[in-house]
């Protein structure tokens, strides 16, 4: 697989006592896919929070309906496809950047960098991505504000995906084919159970960050995504990504 003009490759770290062999094995891991909203910070920062009540606010204005209706109907457009923006381009021919731009529009002083995920993220061995439903204008001043700027290779935001999101299986296609790379040689981790079903069936590694947020939780859907979709269940990334074995 070619490399040439994918970014930044990350330089193999060579220590004198890794991990044992009983740790989780990911030496056949080559590319490194992560969600960023509460996955690359720490859902308690509530974020997404101040980007929930932005939509609602945006679907209020826009439809011109109560913001009751409006969180209900936001709420809706999530769970049937796959993210709030797809309900409203598909039933309400709402344009996706003026949206886009409108929700994340919010004050980012809450998020702190992690002292202990960069140089967690620096060991990792081939290249690192992240892949989310948001725009790449959020992705990268969040990667700013939490001291994670200058890591990745690929930004996969929801125009490389052609704004049909995650779980939908043709977004994981989309980045599988921008990225040029194997699906059996990778590794994805996502706070939202769901989204990591279309990228087991795919071959890759899958980790499930646990938390207690209503968007990780989405109700009935997580019950319903068996536990064989996800190789690792976590609480800590930073604190898992120094214990694996590379």
């Amino acid at each position: 697989m070619g490399r040439e003009g994918a970014g930044p490759v990350i330089d193999s770290i060579a220590h004198e006592a890794g991990p044992p062999a009983t740790a989780p094995d990911f030496r056949h891991v080559e590319t490194w896919i992560f969600d960023l909203d509460n996955t690359l910070y720490h859902a308690d920062s509530n974020l997404f929070a101040q980007i929930e009540s932005r939509m609602t606010e945006f679907i209020a204005h826009r439809l011109d309906v109560h913001p009751g209706e409006a969180y209900t109907l936001q709420h809706f457009y999530f769970r049937s496809y796959g993210s709030t923006l797809r309900g409203l381009m598909e039933c309400d021919h709402v344009d996706p950047d003026e949206f886009l731009n409108y929700v994340h529009d919010v004050d980012l002083s809450p998020l702190h960098p992690e002292p202990a995920l960069r140089p967690a993220l620096e060991r990792l061995t081939g290249r690192r991505a992240v892949f989310t439903n948001g725009s790449r204008d959020h992705a990268e001043r969040v990667l700013k504000q939490i001291g994670l700027d200058g890591l990745w290779a690929d930004i996969w935001d929801i125009h490389t995906i052609g704004f049909v999101p995650k779980p939908r299986p043709e977004a994981y296609d989309r980045i599988v084919a921008a990225g040029g790379f194997d699906p059996h040689a990778a590794a994805m981790f996502e706070d939202t159970a769901r989204n990591l079903v279309p990228a087991h069936a795919l071959g890759m590694t899958t980790v499930f960050i646990r938390s207690d947020t209503r968007w990780s939780i989405q109700g009935p859907q997580v019950s319903a995504t068996p536990r064989q979709n996800f190789s690792y269940e976590i609480d800590d990334l930073a604190d898992f990504l120094q214990t694996i074995r590379l």
